[in-house]
C-alpha cells in the first residue's frame, strides 16, 4: 500500500453504523476504521490529522464506555468557525469517523438515519475544539488536544526549508519527510491514551 508501517500499529476504531447494517453495506453494520483511512480522507499525514483521529476516538470511548459507538449517532460542534485555521481538516476526519455531516449530508430513509446537520460550527466551548453530543441521551463530551509534549525534531524547520526548495534533492525530501512522520508516530503510538495530549471530558 506504500504507506508507512506504523500506521497499522495505530488505535483503530471498531463501530456500529445502523444504516450501514440496513443497506447490507457491513454485516451487523459494524466499521473498523484506522488512521490510513483519516489519510486517505485528508490526502496527507500530519500531526492534526492524526490529533483529529485520536480525539474523535477518545471522544467515542467517553461516549459509549461499555457498548460499541454509533456511527450516525453523535452530532459534533466545532468551537472555531469552519475557515479558521484547521478546523475544516478536523471536521472532515470527525465526519469520516462519527458520520456527523453538515448540510451537504445524507438526508435519511423514512426520517431516519439522517447525517445532515449533526455537525456545525462556531458553536462550541472554545476551551475545546469540538464537543460531542450522543442523540439519544444527550451525554456530551468535550474534545481537545495539546501537542507540547509532542514536539518536532529541532532540525525540522530547517529540513522544511530544504524539502520546498525548488533545487532540494529526493534526499533532502526523504530526510524531511522522516522527520515529519516521526512525530505523527510518535503522537499515535506514544501518546494515543495520554490525557495530557488528547483530552476528552464531561463538563456541567
Amino acid at each position: 500500500m506504500h504507506l508507512p508501517a506504523f500506521y497499522s500499529h495505530a488505535p483503530r476504531l471498531l463501530l456500529r453504523d445502523p444504516l450501514a447494517e440496513l443497506l447490507g453495506a457491513a454485516e451487523g453494520g459494524l466499521l473498523e476504521y484506522g488512521y490510513a483511512d483519516a489519510v486517505r480522507l485528508a490526502g496527507h499525514s500530519c500531526p492534526t490529522v492524526a490529533g483529529a483521529y485520536l480525539m474523535a476516538r477518545a471522544g467515542l470511548r467517553a461516549l459509549y464506555p461499555d457498548v460499541l459507538p454509533e456511527r450516525g449517532g453523535v452530532q459534533v460542534t466545532m468551537s472555531a468557525a469552519e475557515v479558521e485555521g484547521t478546523t475544516g481538516v478536523i471536521a472532515q476526519v470527525f465526519t469520516l469517523i462519527t458520520g456527523a455531516a453538515a448540510n451537504n449530508g445524507f438526508n435519511g430513509i423514512g426520517g431516519r438515519f439522517a447525517r445532515h446537520g449533526l455537525l456545525r460550527y462556531g458553536g462550541g466551548d472554545l476551551r475545546s475544539i469540538a464537543a460531542l453530543r450522543r442523540l439519544d441521551n444527550g451525554d456530551t463530551v468535550h474534545v481537545a488536544m495539546d501537542l507540547a509534549g509532542v514536539p518536532p525534531a529541532p532540525q525540522l524547520r530547517a529540513l522544511m526549508a530544504r524539502a520546498l526548495a525548488d533545487d532540494a534533492s529526493a534526499e533532502e525530501r526523504a530526510a524531511f519527510a522522516s522527520v515529519w512522520q516521526d512525530r505523527v508516530r510518535r503522537l499515535l503510538l506514544e501518546h494515543a491514551d495520554d490525557p495530557a495530549t488528547i483530552r476528552a471530558e464531561r463538563r456541567g
